[in-house]
């Protein structure tokens, strides 16, 4: 038998050959197969594109990657993006005024399957987000927002209406542009941080800080286990703030004038009062103190506790 290379196989003296060769064949069928596996697991390129109605609800259902949203002026939804190589297919579709954007997954798969999606949407549609371990991001959008994320950050920008964000395990951030609205934002351990913002806020972290920037407030209520909370906006006349701490120092720097009735109290922690009345020791026996007084006609109210954290309350 004569080998394609002119090897002879009755020769003890070509073993050595025949065996490179033998390598050589081996060695390519394994990268031929290595290149057919990673063409097979590469990530899919998806462009698809519904027609909408102008102030319709947009569901996005994602497990891992990320989920970026953005407003424009067409009656249209596009999906842009990479779906990860586990995933069994991209739900798109429309029911009504409902567009839904799924990324589904075999049933028990325990594989994670990395989806990056970009999504615009008409400006004035509503959001409904839930990932799994995904961050979202939303710029554009003037509807409700409603924002869940299991692992992963939340970034929004907020035109007044509704906005509910809640993340077990990341950060959130709003910037808005001092329109009303009604926020509510919660995060198991993570950071808050918003600005310019107006209306009625909501604010809750077990493991992070609170930190309000900018705009106006009807009604304020920032809660913290273990974080501070700063709050620099206006409080509007007949307003209400409530703010408690565990473990965290509270700075609240008001904008504009002030008219309320102000009540602080600390378990373990100093009070700095920039509008004059000067705190008292709640008992000779503890370090706590509390101050109570009235600024401008008392037509609102300012609550502030704290268990083991210092006030800063000044404008």
């Amino acid at each position: 038998m004569i080998f394609s290379m002119g090897v002879c196989a009755g020769s003890a003296d070509n073993v050595p050959a025949l065996r490179r060769e033998f390598g050589k064949m081996k060695l390519l069928k394994v990268m031929g197969l290595s290149l057919v596996s990673t063409l097979a697991i590469a990530d899919t390129t998806i462009n698809e594109t519904l027609d909408a109605d102008e102030d319709g609800e947009v569901i996005v259902s994602n497990v891992s990657g990320s989920v970026e949203v953005e407003g424009w002026s067409r009656n249209q939804v596009q999906v842009t993006g990479t779906l990860g190589d586990r995933v069994e297919e991209l739900i798109f579709e429309r029911d009504g005024d409902e567009i839904l954007i799924k990324v589904k997954l075999p049933r028990n798969s325990s594989r994670s399957a990395a989806s990056d999606l970009v999504i615009k949407v008409p400006e004035a549609s509503s959001l409904d987000i839930n990932t799994v371990s995904a961050d979202i991001e939303v710029s554009g959008v003037e509807g409700d927002q409603d924002l869940n994320a299991v692992s992963g950050d939340i970034t929004t920008a907020f035109y007044g209406s509704e906005l509910d964000a809640e993340s077990v395990s990341g950060d959130i951030e709003v910037a808005g542009n001092n329109q009303v609205g009604n926020i509510r934002l919660q995060t198991v351990s993570g950071d808050i941080d918003t600005e310019n913002l107006a209306g009625e806020f909501r604010g809750e972290s077990v493991s992070g800080d609170v930190t309000v920037v900018g705009g106006s407030f009807e009604r304020v209520r920032a809660e913290t286990v273990n974080g501070e909370i700063v709050l620099h906006a206006r409080l509007a006349d007949g307003g209400r703030m409530d703010v408690e701490t565990i473990n965290g120092a509270v700075d609240v720097d008001f904008k504009g004038d002030v008219s309320a009735e102000i009540d602080i109290e600390t378990f373990n922690g100093s009070i700095r009062n920039c509008f004059g009345p000067e705190s008292v020791r709640t008992s000779k026996y503890a370090p706590g103190r509390e101050l109570d007084f009235t600024e401008g006609s008392g037509s609102g109210r300012v609550r502030i506790n704290t268990l083991n954290g210092s006030v800063r309350l000044c404008k």
